[in-house]
């Protein structure tokens, strides 16, 4: 089942995407957000809706991030091999944690913002995991089934302002930088999210093509370290890491610029796709 986040005439809803459209979850349940829909549990109740005519098609409306107001948004860096490598950096015993903020984020279509400040505008594709079910210091063994469902991400990093200094957020939350959708897959049709292969594309060429099996720290230990911290909830989005390929490792490095397309592709979930546009002063 695929569950998304939109705005149509001004107003804001989430629904299930189905038959090239949308059937509007937002009009037949109490809950506002897609996030608090989650926290009702209310996800097999929306099973009964798949079969409705579709109430908007899927290009009439304005996707916004799949959870467009999670309490947490917790990032992992240094989470791939090949991402470790090319940064000339050792590979570190506990997860490499940073934050984002929920206005950050766009949904897919919608342009990811090249800062006036920077031209060192680097894509990063991940996978984002969904929580759906609430847990403190949660067993890896028992980590998944907290998990809603998953989604594409777009970490792009401002990479000059990422090294102002040793911590990572200047460069990781610039206005308009985090892409995240189409749409969330829940997690019953993705029991084993080692076997999603993630790509990312810059104007049609592949820059990043990896497994979620080559993780440092597994989808599972993500969510028992980060509930160890403090309680993960419904909405919560844990962005796992990317793989090496970014643009700041090659040569020459490969920025992205305004009139740009990137993809990130998850097999299993779908293609999210943005513009470039540069912000105007």
């Amino acid at each position: 089942m695929k569950l998304c986040s939109f705005t149509k005439d001004g107003q804001s809803s989430y629904g299930l995407v189905a038959g090239g459209g949308i059937i509007d979850l937002g009009k037949r349940f109490e809950a506002r957000t897609l996030r608090d829909f989650l926290a009702e549990e209310r996800l097999d109740a929306a099973r009964d809706f798949e079969n409705l005519p579709i109430d908007h098609a899927f290009d009439d409306v304005t996707h916004d991030p799949v959870i467009p107001n999670p309490d947490k948004i917790i990032c992992v860096g240094l989470n791939f091999h090949t991402h470790i490598e090319e940064t000339g950096r050792e590979e570190t015993t506990f997860p490499v944690l940073f934050a984002r903020y929920s206005g950050s984020q766009v949904g897919h279509r919608s342009a990811l913002i090249k800062p006036v400040e920077s031209d060192m505008f680097d894509y990063e594709g991940e996978v984002a995991v969904i929580i759906g079910r609430e847990g403190r210091r949660i067993s890896e063994d028992t980590a998944l089934d907290h998990v809603a469902g998953y989604a594409c991400y777009n970490d792009a990093s401002v990479r000059d302002w990422q090294k102002h200094s040793h911590q990572f957020m200047p460069g990781k939350t610039f206005a308009g930088t985090g892409g995240f959708g189409p749409w969330m897959v829940t997690a019953d049709e993705i029991p084993d999210p080692t076997e999603m292969r993630l790509q990312t594309r810059l104007n049609g060429q592949t820059v990043q093509d990896t497994s979620l099996s080559l993780l440092v720290a597994s989808i599972p230990r993500l969510i028992s370290y980060c509930s160890t911290i403090l309680p993960l909830l419904p909405g919560d989005v844990i962005v796992s890491g990317t793989p090496g390929g970014v643009g700041a490792r090659r040569s020459p490095p490969l920025w992205m610029k305004a009139g740009d397309v990137c993809e990130v592709e998850v097999s299993g979930i779908g293609t999210l796709t943005n513009p470039v546009q540069a912000e105007v002063a």
